[in-house]
């Protein structure tokens, strides 16, 4: 018996401004707060599905925007999904593929949005409608990104107490090779055997300071360097692997099916980091991954350090991959100084649990939501 159609009558996004609990640093820039943009697709049905589609540090981690991603949605993608059939996800993702080029992180929310809306109608959770679980936690990295050292073991130190994280993501490329590496050794020190420690570089080498900086990182004792050099040098990067023993992770070069395959057919990297926004959607990212799998590449479920929404979507989905080995790095909500769920999301004992509810499994808190919104305060 197949489903009455059901035609979408609401598109609304929301720009969401929301301080961070500390200055956050990357090599390109250093936030102190996130733009949480959300989704919301409503069917005549009555029920509301949401999406996000955040990204880090404006226009200079990558191509879209908050503000980009609002105005691309609302002038362009919007009509071509009014009156559609909200039922009927991979079709409309189809009609706004064919209309419009780019804009990935736009398409991931209005996917995530039209898929959660769906599950709620079917009463099921998110993940099983791309196959179900294999797991009902996500182990989850935690990253130092202040810049300082001392601060940065203080700050292990008391994740590790709390049962919280023990895995480390370290940002670095802001200084040069040795003393970032100086900094990682120092870190990996004071947490010992304690802790997985990791670095993202995002891109800020050139490829002779990478191939120094890897060397200098595995006597460190680091597990793991995360896109050391630009994205488009994958030639490099499979230079980088051949000479390194240290586990080589692509992360801002995978946007999306066709870049995962370019990478898998260089052999330029032994991990994966999944995104979903980066991958243009769910079902773009899950691509990413079973690409990875026939490569025998291991996957790491990465994060654009989005909020509760963004953060529960990639969590329903990455807790069916059946290669996890790296775990995960959805800290986003903890990041933020303000909840917007009515249940916060659920960390402990090193892990995320993922809700059993249909959908998301998550409520959005209206009264906070009104309060950050960006539109109230003009």
């Amino acid at each position: 018996m197949t489903q009455s159609a059901i035609a979408i009558e609401q598109v609304e996004v929301i720009l969401l401004d929301v301080p961070t609990i500390r200055p956050h640093k990357l090599s390109m820039a250093t936030m102190y707060r996130q733009t949480l943009v959300l989704v919301r697709i409503t069917g005549a049905d009555g029920i509301t599905g949401l999406g996000e589609a955040t990204t880090i540090g404006g226009l200079a981690y990558g191509e879209e925007s908050p503000e980009s991603i609002k105005v691309n949605i609302d002038t362009y993608i919007t009509p071509l999904l009014k009156a559609q059939d909200a039922t009927q996800v991979a079709a409309r993702m189809q009609l706004v593929g064919r209309h419009v080029q780019g804009n990935r992180f736009a398409k991931c929310a209005i996917e995530t949005a039209l898929y959660d809306a769906q599950a709620r109608r079917l009463g099921v959770p998110l993940s099983t409608l791309f196959g179900g679980r294999v797991r009902d936690a996500l182990p989850i990295a935690w990253t130092l990104a202040s810049g300082d050292t001392a601060r940065d073991i203080e700050e292990a130190e008391k994740m590790l107490a709390q049962r919280r994280h023990d895995i480390f993501k370290l940002k670095i490329g802001s200084r040069t090779v040795r003393e970032d590496a100086a900094h990682v050794a120092a870190i990996k020190r004071a947490v010992g055997t304690r802790a997985s420690v990791r670095v993202d570089v995002n891109m800020a080498w050139s490829e002779a300071d990478a191939m120094l900086g890897m060397r200098l990182l595995e006597d460190a004792g680091c597990d793991l360097v995360e896109q050391p050099i630009a994205a488009a040098n994958i030639e490099g990067m499979a230079r980088l692997r051949s000479k390194n023993r240290v586990a080589l992770m692509a992360d801002e070069v995978l946007h999306g099916p066709g870049d995962a395959f370019r990478v898998a057919h260089h052999a330029a990297a032994d991990v994966f980091a999944v995104k979903i926004n980066q991958s243009g959607g769910l079902a773009g990212a899950q691509a990413v991954a079973a690409i990875a799998d026939a490569a025998r590449i291991d996957l790491y479920g990465g994060t654009m350090l989005e909020g509760a929404v963004g953060t529960m979507a990639s969590a329903q989905l990455f807790a069916g991959l059946p290669n996890l080995a790296w775990g995960t790095e959805l800290f986003g909500p903890l990041l933020l100084t303000e909840e917007i769920l009515t249940e916060p999301l659920r960390y402990q004992d090193f892990s995320l649990t993922l809700p059993t509810g249909p959908g998301l499994g998550i409520t959005l808190d209206e009264d906070r939501i009104n309060h950050l919104r960006r539109d109230r305060h003009r």
